[in-house]
């Protein structure tokens, strides 16, 4: 999904220098499950408390400069694996960066508000000059009321937009930057008129906002937009009438519901060969690339390469597979070291954090916009039996 510009990774452990001066971890490997999937699993509060005890804070590095790292070590579920294998990621950092002049103040939140106030408060009465975390989208606002007074940022891992705001960045995968590419790259390709078929839900408000304004932006038009709750042939029958007006037709969801919405569109009568297919990041899904309807589909992500890479080096490290967010703790670490390194007493200042040119990560280029919410240079992938293969890099720069 991001760009060639991994293809040609360093050898296992070793660092590659950005435009920035940044220095950042070796590339990466393409999960099974979609990236902001496995997010939004977890991107809000669970229910219920944590399933074991709190762990105890930890401080990991030597370095002067102190970092908070709040994750849900201790929540139930998913949320509790995925906070592990982020943890991991982050030391796996450190240790790949020469001599990083950085500490984590590891804090376990439980999965909680109340958590990641409390973890918060004790990094920054430890001296962190900067909060990494939380996870869940519902304990940002928590850490927020602690960090905005003091002028400090915080560069969380939530998926909802709405928690970003005024030195709160977040660093996760968002369905804008998927809708923007996969609508600018159609575009280029001479597709004009555009159809769609969205969840009702959370995600799907997100993406028909960034729709319909990227459409707008390439003075594209609109000739059908339908969301679906657990009825799919009502909507399905309003699209597939509509496509013999349209060039391309979105499809936004997770794997199984991608394969769901487009039988329920040939049970409609829709010929979906006749239309090219669009997707997001949730298209990397065994589901989709099996399914005879959505080949050649096209699809905007991350270069796998760069994920395959990281992967590796992980398994050697820690005996397990990393989940597909691990990328977003390395990547942060990294970062932190890098602009401790190179930019002395502005290292977080919220005009380092968004400085336009962005940073190389693991999964690509990405930078922070001032609003909080961040913006990737992603590939484009087309659906194929086996995988999915790139049918356009990811940029090796950001534009102006």
């Amino acid at each position: 999904m991001e760009g060639p510009h991994h293809r040609n990774s360093p050898p296992s452990g070793a660092t590659r220098r950005t435009a920035l001066g940044l220095l950042v971890g070796a590339p990466l490997l393409a999960a099974c499950s979609g990236i902001q999937q496995s997010l939004s699993q977890f991107s809000s509060n669970p229910e219920g408390g944590p399933a074991g005890p709190q762990q105890p804070p930890q401080a990991v590095g030597t370095g002067q400069v102190k970092i908070g790292l709040i994750l849900p070590l201790s929540a139930s579920g998913n949320a509790g694996l995925a906070a592990q294998s982020m943890r991991n990621a982050a030391e796996m950092a450190l240790a790949e960066f020469q001599n990083p002049n950085i500490q984590l103040l590891i804090k376990d939140d439980g999965g909680s508000p109340q958590g990641a106030s409390q973890g918060a408060q004790q990094a920054l009465s430890e001296g962190a000059e900067i909060i990494l975390g939380p996870l869940f989208a519902g304990s940002v606002p928590s850490v927020a009321q602690l960090t905005r007074p003091r002028g400090t940022s915080v560069i969380a891992f939530s998926t909802d937009s709405s928690v970003a705001g005024r030195g709160v960045y977040l660093l996760s995968f968002l369905p804008e930057s998927d809708i923007n590419r996969i609508v600018d790259y159609s575009s280029g390709i001479g597709k004009r008129s555009f159809a769609a078929m969205v969840p009702d839900n959370a995600y799907g408000n997100v993406v028909e906002a960034a729709f319909k304004q990227a459409v707008g932006r390439k003075n594209g038009r609109v000739v059908a937009f339908e969301k679906y709750g657990a009825d799919r042939a009502t909507p399905a029958r309003t699209v597939a009438q509509a496509l013999g007006q349209a060039d391309a037709l979105l499809i936004a969801d997770d794997g199984d519901s991608v394969v769901a919405t487009a039988d329920a569109l040939t049970a409609a009568g829709a010929n979906l060969r006749n239309i090219q297919l669009l997707g997001t990041g949730l298209w990397d899904n065994p589901r989709v690339f099996a399914s005879p309807v959505l080949q050649g589909g096209l699809y905007a992500a991350p270069d796998p390469s760069g994920f395959r890479s990281f992967a590796g080096r992980y398994r050697t490290k820690f005996g397990g597979e990393p989940v597909r967010t691990a990328t977003l703790a390395y990547d942060a670490v990294a970062l932190m070291a890098a602009l401790a390194r190179t930019q002395g007493a502005q290292r977080f200042a919220p005009e380092t954090l968004t400085n336009p040119s962005g940073f190389a990560g693991i999964d690509g280029l990405f930078r922070f916009r001032s609003d909080g919410t961040n913006e990737r240079g992603l590939a484009v992938m087309k659906v194929a039996s086996g995988g999915s293969t790139p049918v356009a890099g990811s940029p090796k720069s950001f534009g102006a």
